[in-house]
């Protein structure tokens, strides 16, 4: 080894994003002897307003952010031609620190369809409720009440969404639930609750309820602004890391690597697009894609950067009436509105400042009436997985109290409609290759809407959601720029309204051409819902499996993959539940591991400590 190592820790975690630091925090707390190193391309997040404050989640997403990676994926006919760009959190808590905060929990039964040992969910649901202290509703038996993670409706709710809980169970027929997170219900309306503390009407992420809360600990340690390169090895065996500066984090400095040794175990948790890419940086991957590369191959593992998954997801501004209250002139940054809340919020923790504008959903299925209307495309899909599948919706529908967009729309009042595509069939994959200049790229393809299917909840979501939002108080017309653009005399035809039509109003009449419209702007919008999953997938080496289910990378020995890449199959929920569910259990995995006492009773303090 021609470079000496930095120093020596105990376990190094490539990533520290959420679920490494649920992993870190817990074995921190259980032994504060154990030399815990957590490496972040990334900067700290400790009490910054932009990652406290709820209110502030879209800040990240603009295009100057750097507190997310931007993936551009290749581009593919069934997007019309475009490269689609996935996000990724970089900053010390991962997507914990950026998400939309939005509580959702998948049917337990998505972890029984995993297949693997241990992973079921009658050994997880423990985990799901150690992991949270659910504020909304006492004595519920599925969730958590002592746990790190809070769970609350907010700082205020708003009308918008009571609005669509009541408009549509009357006009979409379906019934009203407090609770569709409780691993089994599915197709009522109902609220949508948070990860914000109710109490403190803060973000209610891992940074600062697992590691910062245990700055008294010199052994637990995170070094920002730190790419990982690869994994160093003696035979077989992971005995450190390689890293350099960050050159979004760190631009100014300097550009050589640096090695630090790990005496127990390696973990990597660069999330579904970075785990693999250190993987093959370290020899371990597919011989086509490391010998393109020039990299020596050290494990056979082609699974490596396969099984590429997402949900789908499609969003519409509408125009809402100037007298309801959205999240629009706090996210536009009007000064005076700012402050207002600013000021309620430090007072009593209340106020649009711990709100993220989104308090209703359903997770929908549909009924017979909307299966025929959705064609025959669809249908086998719905045999296959579906039908007989009660608890599986086929997507979220919801509405934001705000325009969630990029595009610059006049300052008014707006409500956007978004759906999520829960189980799509398409897959994809990432890579590492080398870029015409010769430095490493990405050779990324996300697989959206490879599957005719898929298409189609983003179609038909698109009609029932303005069915419902058309229906509301709140509705003053489409803002038809950001909307199919529908033949000339259709009635389909979108623009401005002076309020909604009649409860029993007929439905829009959608013809042929009219369905083309609605295909051709979904292909042409569809984006991420920043749910990647999938590529280092845990199941067995035969079927492209990357770890077991002990999170041991095949091949070789003292390296584990802990992040939503080990997910083997798909997962009906907003992932961020997933990512604390994994953290929690190879927290105990390790423990076992490496024969420490685990108490899993061991509490967090909430003290706002400082680095």
């Amino acid at each position: 080894m021609s470079s000496p190592f930095l120093s020596e820790f105990d376990i190094i975690f490539a990533g520290g994003g959420s679920t490494a630091c649920v992993v870190a925090g817990r074995l921190a707390a259980c032994d504060s002897s154990l030399r815990i190193l957590i490496l972040e391309g990334g900067q700290h997040t400790l009490n910054k307003a932009a990652h406290v404050q709820p209110y502030q989640y879209f800040t990240h997403l603009a295009p100057t952010s750097t507190t997310m990676t931007f993936y551009v994926g290749n581009p593919s006919p069934h997007l019309n031609g475009r490269a689609p760009i996935v996000h990724c959190a970089r900053c010390v808590g991962g997507g914990s620190s950026v998400n939309f905060m939005n509580y959702t929990r998948p049917p337990a039964s998505d972890f029984d369809d995993w297949g693997v040992d241990g992973w079921e969910s009658k050994s997880l649901i423990p985990l799901i409720k150690k992991l949270e202290t659910y504020e909304v509703q006492a004595g519920r038996p599925t969730h958590g009440y002592g746990g790190p993670i809070k769970v609350s409706s907010g700082g205020c709710k708003m009308s918008i969404s009571e609005d669509f809980i009541r408009v549509g169970m009357k006009y979409h027929k379906r019934p009203f639930s407090d609770d569709s997170d409780d691993l089994e219900t599915c197709n009522t309306y109902g609220p949508w609750f948070k990860y914000i503390d109710g109490t403190t009407g803060t973000r209610s992420d891992v940074a600062h309820h697992y590691v910062y809360n245990q700055a008294h600990n010199p052994n637990l340690q995170i070094w920002v602004g730190k790419r990982v390169k690869r994994v160093i090895f003696e035979d077989k065996r992971a005995i450190g890391v390689e890293f350099t500066n960050d050159p979004v984090s760190c631009p100014d400095a300097d550009k050589s690597s640096s090695i630090v040794r790990a005496s127990k175990l390696v973990v990597i948790s660069g999330g579904a697009l970075g785990s693999p890419a250190i993987l093959e940086r370290s020899g371990i991957g597919a011989e086509a894609v490391l010998k393109q590369c020039g990299i020596e191959q050290r494990v056979h593992l082609p699974g490596v950067g396969e099984n590429y998954r997402d949900h789908n997801g499609t969003s519409v501004p509408y125009f809402a009436g100037d007298e309801f209250v959205t999240m629009d002139r706090l996210w536009r940054g009007e000064e005076s509105v700012v402050q207002e809340h600013l000021a309620r919020w430090k007072s009593n923790r209340k106020s649009l400042i711990a709100q993220n504008g989104n308090d209703a959903k359903i997770k929908w299925r549909p009924d017979d009436e909307e299966l025929k209307a959705m064609g025959s495309t669809f249908q086998p899909r719905w045999k296959e997985f579906f039908q007989d599948r009660p608890e599986k919706a086929v997507a979220i529908l919801s509405i934001f109290a705000g325009y969630l967009g990029s595009s610059d729309l006049p300052p008014r009042n707006y409500v956007t409609a978004e759906i999520i595509a829960l189980y799509p069939v398409s897959v994809g994959s990432v890579h590492v290759k080398l870029g015409e200049n010769g430095e490493e790229d990405i050779d990324f393809t996300t697989g959206y809407l490879d599957d005719p299917s898929d298409i189609v909840p983003l179609d038909f979501g698109y009609k029932k959601l303005r069915e419902i939002y058309r229906r509301m108080p709140s509705y003053r017309g489409e803002v038809a720029v950001c909307h199919p653009r529908f033949p000339e005399g259709s009635a389909a035809v979108c623009g401005e309204a002076t309020g909604p039509v009649d409860l029993d109003a007929p439905d829009i009449i959608y013809t042929a051409e009219d369905d083309k419209a609605i295909e051709k702007f979904n292909r042409d919008n569809m984006q991420t819902s920043w749910h990647s999953f999938g590529t280092c997938a845990m199941k067995s080496r035969a079927d492209q499996g990357v770890v077991d289910a002990r999170l041991n990378v095949y091949g070789v020995t003292n390296l584990k993959v802990a992040d939503l890449s080990i997910v083997p199959n798909n997962v009906g929920t907003n992932t961020y539940s997933t990512a604390l569910l994994i953290g929690e259990k190879a927290a105990m995995i390790i423990a076992e591991d490496l024969g420490i006492e685990y108490r899993p009773s061991k509490s967090f303090e909430t003290a706002q400590a400082r680095l």
